[in-house]
């Protein structure tokens, strides 16, 4: 008898951290092992955005690949290229998402471009002084691969997700990514400044190949995490069946890209028929081209009001550990006065931070910038992913994804196309700043007039219809 209760009460015991861990994941969005798979992948691939795109990509370009150009040259040619990669895959990204929800391979063309993005990024190991033309191809196609996989991740959110489960697991998403990318950017850091703590050649009269030697392997070690932890979204997340039960040979007998071209026509035209997902993707095209804004030219601007430039790259980390608990409680606040009023609070955040750093002249203040940018940037883009995701038609979600992906990637042109003319305009970074205001106001007003009920409701509808009978 006492043995009997005794082995109740050990199992009792050991349950209740299980049950407590589970809870706990539940509330984070992460309670399904698919959905632990799924938002690790946001951890793998910021490693790309924060090491490559941000931080120690463009700084090694200007002084290693462009050494024999002035500064500014090589800040245009990096522009360039970064202009380049993001119109080719915006113009691409609404047909690839319509070729994956064709033929219900959007984890094959997730993985086709992930392998793009792993051998760019892996050969720009081989980059030495004055290759210029091999770094701005790489990165390049390292843009096209990240940014293609994103399409494929994305349009798989609608599909592991309740409607209730949805804000929860993106927000989680972009605060693991923020765990990812600030992990591996600071241990690349690390052995960049100190190269001698990691075994790597340091000090004087060092070879090209061993003074380039720890940023190049920053990037090769991109390429490791970006594999790595990806491996679980292939094993855990299944592959969503194509529309209206198309499997197997009877999808791979049709022409894919034929009816692709076709389908996306008709979604461009049905993109008037699903009103509050187009007035969003409007929305978010105005109000995202301010937080890119902001976040791509925050490092420029710190520049030029004389922050140094330990206090900009600390500055980008701090973005990345202060956004993991703010991404979470921007999930857990939309739970209680839902996604589009979270969304306004994150906009009504940006306008005041435009104007803090209109003020900005101290390194405190811009470090006191990048702690407001990183309480609001991720939970801002993590529900307008899933505020998106809740008002299309889930076989859909490749296609309409890729209407989305369209609009994030113009957030790097249209934006900082502005900055610039009001920059050169004023003749300082000072009024430009403000002017990103404007994406806030226009984005944030056209948000209001999305009725996400209703679209939620058309969405939901146009699936039951869709069903084989």
């Amino acid at each position: 008898m006492s043995s009997s209760n005794g082995s109740t009460e050990m199992s009792h015991g050991s349950g209740a951290p299980g049950r407590r861990l589970n809870g706990f994941l539940d509330k984070l969005g992460l309670g399904r092992p698919e959905l632990r798979a799924w938002a690790m992948y946001d951890w793998a691939n910021s490693a790309m955005v924060t090491t490559i795109i941000t931080a120690v990509f463009p700084i090694y370009y200007a002084k290693v690949a462009c050494a024999d150009v002035e500064p500014a040259q090589a800040s245009q040619r990096l522009s360039i290229a970064t202009v380049i990669g993001m119109v080719l895959i915006a113009v691409a990204s609404p047909l690839l998402g319509t070729i994956a929800d064709f033929n219900g391979r959007k984890k094959r063309m997730l993985g086709a471009f992930l392998a793009l993005g792993l051998a760019s990024v892996a050969g720009m190991f081989f980059i030495y002084r004055g290759d210029w033309v091999l770094a701005s191809v790489l990165f390049i196609l390292a843009n096209i691969g990240a940014n293609g996989s994103f399409v494929f991740y994305d349009s798989l959110l609608p599909h592991i997700a309740s409607d209730h489960e949805v804000d929860r697991v993106s927000t989680a998403g972009y605060a693991l990514g923020y765990v990812g990318g600030g992990v591996l950017l600071a241990l690349n850091l690390a052995w960049i400044l100190k190269p001698e703590r990691f075994g790597l050649p340091s000090g004087e009269n060092l070879t090209e190949a061993q003074a380039t030697l720890p940023s190049r392997l920053a990037f090769l070690s991109v390429a490791v995490w970006w594999l790595i932890f990806s491996i679980p979204l292939f094993r855990r997340v299944r592959e969503p069946v194509p529309p209206h039960g198309l499997q197997g040979d009877d999808a791979k007998k049709l022409l894919p890209i034929r009816a692709a071209v076709h389908q996306l026509i008709e979604t461009g035209h049905a993109l008037r028929h699903y009103r509050q997902a187009s007035l969003m993707l409007l929305a978010f095209l105005l109000y995202n081209d301010g937080i890119g804004t902001i976040y791509r030219l925050a490092g420029p601007y710190g520049n030029e009001i004389g922050i140094d430039q330990g206090v900009i790259i600390a500055a980008i980390l701090l973005v990345q550990f202060v956004g993991i608990p703010c991404a979470f409680l921007f999930g857990m606040i939309a739970r209680r006065i839902g996604a589009k009023r979270s969304i306004a609070l994150g906009l009504l955040a940006y306008i005041g931070i435009c104007l803090f750093g209109y003020f900005v002249s101290t390194w405190v203040h811009f470090l006191v910038l990048a702690i407001l940018v990183g309480a609001v940037q991720g939970g801002t883009q993590a529900l307008s992913r899933s505020l998106f995701a809740s008002m299309i038609p889930r076989d859909k979600s490749g296609e309409f994804f890729g209407f989305f992906a369209v609009a994030e990637k113009f957030a790097g042109i249209f934006g900082p196309a502005t900055f610039a003319v009001i920059n050169w305009l004023s003749g300082s970074s000072r009024g430009a700043i403000l002017s990103i205001i404007a994406f806030f106001v226009v984005g944030g007003f056209l948000m209001t007039k999305v009725d996400v009920a209703e679209g939620q409701r058309l969405a939901r509808t146009e699936e039951a219809e869709a069903l084989p009978v």
